[in-house]
């Protein structure tokens, strides 16, 4: 009935002695040297990174903006294949997480801890597949990473080149690109254990196709499992009614469901591929066809009990499953007209996603929750003068799509007026099926709180029932120029006009008790709808929310030396509002960010030192949140809470010495409201009482320091190119949920440091290599979650943690 609260908790296991070792010798995680934008271009120092991050393939030293890049060689070096293992690189991104294909990605702190809902906020932080957006409500499409040029993370609000999901950052994940030069393929397979846990393994191939001088072929195929480390323990569990009497007691075990009790539950399969055709019409235009497929089945739960006391170990009554198979076709078009450059990015995206989850926490909180209409939710009668078990099954499906279209036109990079400009166009739909169930409910004679449900058919065995259609448009106009205003200076200006239509329709509510609210339901023949009552008459219209606005940027910098830029950039970013299920409870409106940042790049020593960095501090109004209110009986709705402020600081270096690289990234946030939220009655209007969340409340899921260090040693053995790495992570504590109720429940995270090791060598022309990540098995833990917005739910949250220790054998050859 309401989507998972995250909340981030991060429990250390420090090896003071080791890291003093550690620090001394090696050092830092960092991005590595991103490639170029053309596959053929190579990359000789630190300052030669390219990046298209503005549009335009630059130096990212020469970008006045906050970006890090992780290259193909850091990525594999660090042995990236998912998003928990590239947002560890990344000290401004923080995520919250349900699992594989449920993440939620924030730059610099913009979290509420509210966000995941299908119906509710759109992302903060917008997520692109080359020119392509995959942003996606309720989880990050998560590709599995093989054969990609180069991880852009653009900090701060993008909203100028990058639309209304860019609030609080982009991210973008770079393919290679077919190369019509010459024929190549890489092979690469990976055995590995987590140390007390599973065996997995992956198998991953790359192949190049010229099939001509003018056009060529990129095929890439993948397979991977990994194995489990999450223990489903026997468990019982007692139901009370109110009757006084310990016999009418339900007493239920999960040991009664074959199978479900076993070591090592949560293991995942995924598998996929993509394909890309590169085609030269002549010298100057370019036709670029691209498909991406991949399938994934993640089993069991990927959240452990504390409580349960060492390991990883949860105690589950019902199977859980999440299905994710999704598709992306793009079409890029590249040409001139003139000396201006025009490009046309398009692309088709299609999503399902079916979830399977142990529900029962919720009827456990509403076992004690006190007295209903029904006197006890939870309890049902059998018809045999017992009670049925009412353990809850999730059962969710979604189906996305998404069309975006964008067509814009660059001036020549020589010009000292420099322009990049565009149109915008995005469509994208999520047909929400949600039932909550307990099994044999259908053989119980139903009652009906609202008579437009009486001639509703049973439902299998649903309690809470929602197919809801919801469809997001924006419309867009952008530009964004630079003036040279002399051969050191330069002034940036950039717009964008946009409109944003959202519109959501359907039922959602309770089927079989008063539960369910008392407004209109409308009459339907539709056989999957008992009625329809989330629109915005009596007609059935949809609830609609029509805006439009402008996002904007203004940055100076300064060349101070040919290796030395300093930039102060001033920018905004836009989210756009949304309706909530219940016509009754205001929709949300849209939230804005105000970024001021101050930031330079750096480089030293004849380039072999580069240092980059910013300061920043960020306004953040009218912040969306979900958040399931007194009255609303676990069914969570998005309100606007206040507003907030962040201050902070980013940076990263790479050093080369030789057969010695160093590396790092750190970054400082500090969020705190800065008015009160709440309290709030369930229509959202404002009602006496101490606030929800005082002014000066910390902001959830980012922590204030996060960083990471590598070192990495090339020297020659023998006839062997070899190499070892040692690499540190950590971050300090956070704060779990937003609202003092949800916190004081929940409780607060404590910081981390978890240790990465490899080694290996070229033989003949196969790289081989060992690695264990998370060498001492620190049980880092990154967020608690709860089955629904009860205190009681709270009480008995989960976490999410890190990966355990891994060990790994990688062997890969290229031809």
């Amino acid at each position: 009935m309401t989507a998972f609260q995250p909340l981030r908790t991060n429990r250390a296991t420090t090896h003071s002695a080791l890291a003093v070792l550690l620090a001394s010798t090696l050092l830092a995680s960092s991005p590595a040297l991103a490639q170029t934008a053309p596959p053929a271009a190579e990359e000789t120092g630190p300052a030669d990174i390219i990046v298209t991050a503005t549009k335009r393939s630059e130096s990212l030293q020469n970008v006045a903006i906050s970006i890090q890049a992780l290259g193909s060689e850091k990525l594999a070096q660090q042995q990236v294949k998912a998003i928990d293992d590239y947002v560890r690189l990344l000290p401004s991104v923080s995520y919250q997480s349900f699992g594989p294909g449920q993440s939620q990605l924030y730059f610099r702190g913009v979290s509420s801890g509210g966000d995941g809902l299908h119906i509710g906020p759109a992302p903060a932080t917008g997520l692109y597949i080359d020119e392509i957006p995959l942003t996606t409500i309720a989880g990050s499409v998560d590709l599995h990473v093989y054969d990609i040029a180069r991880i852009e993370a653009l900090s701060g609000p993008q909203g100028t080149l990058f639309g209304a999901s860019s609030l609080s950052g982009t991210l973008r994940l770079i393919t290679n690109k077919p190369n019509t030069d010459k024929f190549e393929g890489t092979v690469d397979l990976q055995v590995n254990k987590f140390g007390k846990g599973g065996f997995g393994g992956v198998a991953e191939g790359m192949l190049n196709f010229p099939i001509s001088d003018r056009a060529a072929l990129r095929v890439v195929g993948f397979y991977q499992r990994d194995g489990g480390y999450i223990d489903n323990i026997a468990a019982t569990r007692t139901f009370t009614l109110d009757d006084g009497d310990p016999t009418t007691n339900k007493v239920i075990r999960n040991t009664d469901t074959p199978g479900l009790v076993k070591n090592n539950f949560n293991d995942v399969i995924t598998y996929g591929g993509r394909a890309a055709l590169k085609i030269d019409l002549d010298d100057n235009w370019t036709v670029t066809p691209s498909v991406i497929y991949q399938h994934q089945v993640a089993k069991g739960a990927f959240l452990f009990d504390p409580k349960l006391g060492k390991g990883l170990k949860v105690q589950d009554f019902i199977p859980s499953l999440n299905k994710d198979r999704w598709l992306q076709a793009a079409l890029t078009i590249e040409g001139k007209v003139g000396n201006w450059d025009l490009v046309y990015s398009g692309g088709y995206f299609t999503r399902k996603v079916n979830n399977e989850a142990d529900y029962s926490q919720y009827s456990v909180a509403y076992d004690t929750y006190g007295a209903n209409a029904d006197s006890n939710y939870t309890n049902f009668p059998d018809g045999n003068g017992g009670f049925l078990d009412p353990t809850q099954h999730q059962i969710l499906r979604d189906k996305y799509t998404k069309q975006t279209h964008e067509l814009r036109v660059v001036s020549p990079g020589s010009d000292r007026f420099r322009i990049t400009a565009g149109l915008f166009f995005q469509r994208q739909t999520d047909a929400v099926a949600a039932n909550y169930t307990i099994p044999g409910l259908s053989a119980i004679p139903q009652t009906f709180p609202n008579q437009a449900l009486a001639p509703f058919p049973q439902f299998e065995d649903t309690v809470f029932y929602s197919r809801i259609q919801r469809v997001d448009r924006d419309y867009a106009a952008f530009a964004e120029a630079t003036y040279d205003l002399t051969d050191t200076v330069k002034l940036t200006g950039g717009i964008r006009g946009f409109i944003a239509k959202n519109t959501l329709t359907g039922f959602s509510g309770f089927l079989r008790n008063a539960l369910n609210p008392p407004f209109f339901c409308i009459p339907t023949q539709n056989p999957i709808l008992p009625c329809v009552n989330i629109a915005s008459s009596v007609l059935g219209n949809p609830l609609t929310q029509d805006q439009s606005g402008e996002t904007h940027k203004v940055s100076l910098s300064w060349q101070a030396a040919p290796s030395k830029l300093i930039y102060a950039t001033y920018s905004t970013g836009f989210r756009p509002g949304g309706n909530n299920r219940r016509p009754d409870v205001i929709p949300f409106k849209a939230d804005r960010l105000t970024n001021f940042e101050v930031g330079f790049k750096t480089t030293w020593l004849d380039r072999k030192l580069r240092i980059n960095g910013a300061v920043f501090r960020e306004n953040w109004s009218n912040i969306q949140f979900g958040i399931s209110p007194q009255g609303a009986n676990g069914v969570t709705f998005t309100y606007n809470v206040g507003d907030a402020r962040i201050y902070g600081a980013e940076g990263d270096f790479s050093l080369s010495l030789g057969q010695l690289t160093l590396s790092g990234g750190g970054a400082y946030t500090d969020a705190k409201l800065t008015t009160d939220f709440g309290p709030i009655n369930l229509q959202g209007l404002p009602i006496a009482g101490t606030p929800d969340a005082p002014r000066g409340t910390r902001l959830p899921i980012q922590p204030r320091f996060k960083g990471n260090l590598t070192a990495r040693y090339a020297f020659q053995l023998g006839s062997i190119d070899s190499f070892v790495q040692g690499s540190v992570s950590s971050q300090s504590g956070t704060r779990g949920f937003l609202t003092t109720a949800e916190q004081l429940a929940g409780g607060d995270t404590k910081g981390f440091t978890t240790f990465d090791f490899s080694m290996g060598g070229k033989v003949n022309n196969f790289d081989v290599s060992l690695f264990v990540v998370n060498a001492f098995d620190n049980r880092g833990i990154l967020g608690l979650n709860s089955a629904c917005g009860l205190t009681s739910c709270l009480n008995n949250a989960r976490a999410f943690p890190t990966k355990p220790q891994q060990f790994g054998l990688k062997v890969g050859t290229k031809f």
